[in-house]
């Protein structure tokens, strides 16, 4: 099958408005966490979140188009203006059928579900707003990106919780493989600050109530984690078939290599016992990858600060990758500077974990002070970033109802 490089890259995100501003941030250990400011979260449990703070819609999309989607897929419209623009990429009106648009929604637009009730409720359904229903359809923000740039490949959401950007991401890596299409926009997209899904994650007690010092709150493989920190955001990628990046002379940050997926079939929240789901997605997508575990030098986790979670992801590693877990390979959460974006994360992390490749630099795990035992003999890269010449790395997102996604990234050659 086609090799397929990532070519052009593209986030908002709690650690910064572009990728640029955010690889710095996760690189120098600095929290994108702060106290919930796009709702009164005085009555909440959970006061603090990653807000995407100053970005503004209006820079990507014209002024009387703003109205026609929710944040989720403003922020996606952003995200994926940036990645064309950093990928050079300019394919001809004729090649625009084969490009595709894969963006990934755990939700769909939930601020504006919150409002509509809202008015329904004080004013009557002859006030919702015509918009609505296109405004908050989850394949709308690949919907609106498609029509954007005019690219008429395969377009669609994957709907996968917390796996919903690997998930795409995995997608557009098979299409481009199997030669259905030659390149893609890829990646995912969340925005769920909001009253109800900040409530809803409360009720769950899923969620941090590390209020006074919202920067320590999210504290993934820590013993003294109490839950994510929600977050919004979005991060999304060119994908092009490697010999037609390298014709154009494309610059090429990493190769994506390998795509693992797998269901737990166990609980509607609860990863499986020992994280035996995420083990095979993991197991999975280093076979695709053609890679021996000891092959990968770095793993972006899942690392969400949740009790169960973080420990089932670390058993997983260990049971998956044996000696070589506890000798030379490096493991970090970069959710303990920019949270938890749900659907988004994939994407997001993603675009991290490329990174780490092309600069040969790991990001941390900041605000882990007390490893949890399980921890024992792993390098999760506390506090501080690390250099480190990164040949192939794996990227986990696992979401709830047993849904896990593993990604390959290699060092391009």
């Amino acid at each position: 099958m086609r090799r397929v490089v990532i070519t052009g890259i593209g986030t908002v995100n709690p650690c910064g408005l572009d990728a640029g501003s955010t690889w710095q941030a996760v690189t120098a250990g600095k929290s994108g966490i702060g106290p919930i400011t796009r709702f009164d979260a005085t009555d909440y449990p959970s006061k603090i979140a990653g807000e995407c703070k100053g970005f503004d819609p209006e820079q990507w999309i014209e002024k009387k188009r703003v109205r026609e989607g929710d944040r989720f897929i403003q922020l996606a419209i952003a995200a994926s203006v940036m990645a064309v623009r950093d990928a050079g990429f300019e394919p001809t009106d004729e090649q625009k059928e084969r490009v595709g648009t894969f963006i990934g929604v755990g939700f769909c637009g939930i601020e504006l579900f919150e409002d509509t009730v809202r008015v329904v409720d004080s004013r009557g359904p002859r006030r919702i707003t015509p918009y609505f229903i296109p405004a908050v359809v989850p394949n709308m923000a690949p919907g609106q990106v498609s029509m954007l740039l005019g690219y008429r490949g395969p377009n669609f959401a994957t709907c996968s919780a917390c796996a919903s950007g690997g998930h795409a991401l995995g997608e557009a890596l098979r299409w481009i493989q199997r030669g259905d299409i030659d390149a893609a926009l890829a990646g995912g997209t969340e925005s769920t600050v909001s009253s109800v899904a900040v409530g809803g994650f409360c009720a769950m007690r899923a969620l941090s109530k590390h209020n006074e010092e919202p920067e320590k709150a999210s504290r993934p493989f820590d013993k003294g984690r109490d839950g994510f920190v929600i977050a919004e955001g979005s991060g999304v990628m060119i994908l092009e078939e490697r010999e037609a990046a390298i014709r154009r002379g494309a610059r090429i940050y990493a190769e994506l290599a390998g795509y693992g997926a797998s269901a737990d079939a166990f609980h509607l929240t609860q990863p499986a016992p020992e994280g035996e789901g995420g083990r095979r997605a993991m197991g999975s997508a280093l076979a695709d990858a053609r890679l021996a575990a000891d092959e990968i030098d770095y793993i972006n986790a899942h690392g969400t600060a949740t009790p169960a979670g973080d420990i089932t992801e670390l058993q997983a590693v260990k049971a998956l990758f044996g000696p070589h877990a506890e000798k030379g390979l490096l493991m970090s959460s970069t959710k303990s500077m920019h949270g938890h974006l749900l659907g988004a994360s994939g994407g997001l992390e993603g675009i991290i974990t490329a990174l780490a490749i092309h600069h040969g630099v790991v990001p941390p795990t900041i605000n882990l002070d007390d490893p949890a035992d399980e921890a024992q003999g792993m390098d999760l890269v506390p506090h501080q970033a690390r250099q480190k010449p990164v040949r192939a790395a794996l990227s986990n997102s696992f979401g709830f109802g047993g849904t896990n996604v593993s990604l390959v990234f290699k060092r391009h050659d």
